[in-house]
């Protein structure tokens, strides 16, 4: 997904690759912003996941449809190893950005072929090759993911395991549909086994009856731009309510609190588990608490991916023998908005980027993206397997459906990828050196799944 152009500090670095290279006049123009806030909310209030859904993915105004024709593709592959060093690769880089009218190149892109190939290395090194390779990739960008991985199948695969595999890209934007189709289409072999599927991942109805044959699941920085839900409590022992959006006059956008009644929020907080916290207090520390937060009361805030949770129930119920490769954010520097998870909300006008202190901001103008806890992930992955479940309801002692694995990007290209075809010539590796804040998330299914 899109990421926003933050510093040049290492530990931020990645942020580079979300750079919404927009001129001025590429701006969208409505009468007013006021008039597009009537749109997401109207005279209803809307959950908040309903108004981040829209302010990203509204096909007329949302911040995804104006850039979707706007991922960059590279010509040609960036060798690292003619590069003298750290300085001279931010220099290239610049020259790249403003040599080009598009919005943001991917890691998969910045780093093709070699990102690709370690992914496809990570597959063949643990997949059962001796049932049809089955892939698919959801929000697959330009493409390049795709033939990288089908193009070291190809090459270091025994010649049975690529002529009978199937690499299916789910993708929501036409646009970017058909650039997939171009990228994979250049190497005449790939076509065939290859497809887009335009539609929305997180739709049951899309994937049609249960799969039971084992596949892989991929899935770069998507769930960054996945939709979630904020709850909101008064103080630190009050009880947590659900925030909705309304339009207050027509113009102005407020925040309404009510009772927890959303059942994917009800489910969010269930895996979080912040119950179980609390009752784990003493009753006299949950007293001092009381007293406490009457004197010094500090509100909370508690962002919850309900995206993520949605989409996952979606793939174990469709795919219930699926492998998943994630990768995305663990941590975003800077955030100024409010409460635990909370995203950046970044925005770029006349050559320059800024950020807003408020969510409600965001009118189709603005990328909203979340960091991922990927411990959290790992809790609602085991959930949707349906394990968690029954260990709560002590109906079973059977062990866990999934087995699950969490690396930094850098231990996940030094295990799978060839670091040394990303290093510089000084030594330097952008791959290895600069992906502080990204992780990967590998999950299999164990014996236990029925």
């Amino acid at each position: 997904m899109a990421m926003m152009s933050r510093t040049l500090r290492s530990k931020t670095l990645p942020l580079l690759f979300r750079n919404p290279k927009v001129n001025p006049c590429e701006l969208w123009a409505l009468p007013s912003q006021a008039l597009f806030s009537t749109h997401i909310v109207g005279e209803k209030p809307v959950l908040v996941r309903d108004f981040i859904h829209s302010a990203l993915y509204d096909p007329r105004h949302g911040y995804f449809a104006q850039r979707s024709r706007s991922v960059g593709v590279l010509q040609k592959a960036i060798k690292f190893n003619q590069i003298e060093g750290r300085k001279a690769y931010m220099k290239y880089l610049d020259k790249i950005y403003k040599g080009s009218e598009i919005s943001w190149f991917t890691p998969v892109e910045l780093f093709k072929p070699w990102y690709a190939h370690g992914i496809a290395e990570a597959i063949m090194r643990t997949a059962n090759l001796s049932v049809p390779l089955k892939i698919y990739e959801i929000g697959g960008g330009s493409g390049t993911c795709a033939k990288g991985i089908m193009d070291y199948i190809l090459l270091n695969a025994p010649t049975r395991v690529y002529n009978n595999m199937t690499y299916v890209s789910v993708e929501i934007s036409p646009s970017l549909a058909e650039l997939q189709r171009e990228t994979v289409g250049e190497v005449r072999s790939h076509l065939s086994k290859f497809r887009v599927e335009c539609r929305d991942a997180a739709d049951r109805k899309g994937w049609g009856d249960v799969e039971q044959e084992p596949c892989w699941v991929i899935m770069l920085e998507v769930l960054d731009n996945l939709p979630h839900d904020l709850i909101y409590s008064e103080n630190q022992v009050s009880p947590w309510k659900e925030v909705w959006v309304e339009n207050q006059d027509g113009e102005t956008l407020s925040e309404l609190y009510k009772p927890l009644q959303d059942s994917l929020i009800k489910r969010c907080i269930e895996i979080i588990d912040f119950e179980k916290k609390h009752d784990s207090q003493s009753s006299a520390l949950l007293k001092a608490k009381s007293v406490w937060s009457k004197v010094f009361p500090k509100p909370r805030r508690s962002w919850l991916p309900t995206g993520c949770l949605k989409l996952l129930e979606v793939l174990h119920g469709a795919l219930p023998k699926m492998s998943l490769i994630a990768s995305d954010f663990s941590y975003l520097p800077d955030v100024r908005i409010l409460g635990e998870r909370a995203p950046l909300v970044s925005t770029k006008k006349d050559g320059s980027s800024s950020d807003y202190g408020s969510y409600l901001d965001a009118k189709g103008d603005a990328d909203i993206f979340f960091p991922t806890e990927f411990w959290l992930l790992e809790r609602i992955d085991h959930y949707c397997s349906g394990w968690m479940k029954l260990q709560k309801d002590n109906s079973s002692k059977e062990g866990k459906k999934r087995r699950t694995i969490i690396l930094d990007t850098s231990s996940f290209m030094e295990e799978f990828g060839l670091p040394s075809r990303t290093r510089t010539k000084d030594g330097y590796n952008p791959l290895l050196d600069d992906f502080k804040n990204t992780k990967f998330y590998l999950s299999v299914p164990t014996h236990n799944t029925s």
